[in-house]
C-alpha cells in the first residue's frame, strides 16, 4: 500500500471520526472508563488496555507500519502533565 503523508491533526481527525462512528458504543462501558483505546486509522481496527502499550503492540503485530492514535475512554484528554483530566459527560 502506498504511504500517504498526513499531519498529526489529520490523523487525529480520522481517529476521532472512527471513534465516534463505530468504536465508542462498543468500548465506552463502565469497566473501560479510564483505559486507552488505540485505533489503527488505516483499517479501523482497535484494541483496549490499561495504558495503551499492549494494545499498540498487538495492532503493530497485525498491521506492520500502521498509524495508531490513542484515546482515553470517557475523558477529554489521553494524558495530563500537571493539569486536570475531566470526565466527559455522556
Amino acid at each position: 500500500m502506498q504511504t500517504i503523508l498526513l499531519s498529526h491533526e489529520d490523523v487525529g481527525k480520522i481517529a476521532d471520526r472512527l471513534y465516534e462512528n463505530s468504536i465508542r458504543a462498543k468500548v465506552e462501558l463502565p469497566e473501560n472508563i479510564g483505559k486507552m483505546v488505540i485505533i489503527d486509522i488505516e483499517t479501523g481496527d482497535y484494541e483496549v488496555d490499561k495504558n495503551g502499550l499492549q494494545a499498540a503492540k498487538h495492532l503493530n503485530a497485525r498491521h506492520e507500519n500502521t498509524r495508531l492514535f490513542g484515546i482515553r475512554i470517557g475523558y477529554n484528554v489521553a494524558a495530563s502533565f500537571g493539569g486536570v483530566m475531566e470526565r466527559m459527560s455522556k
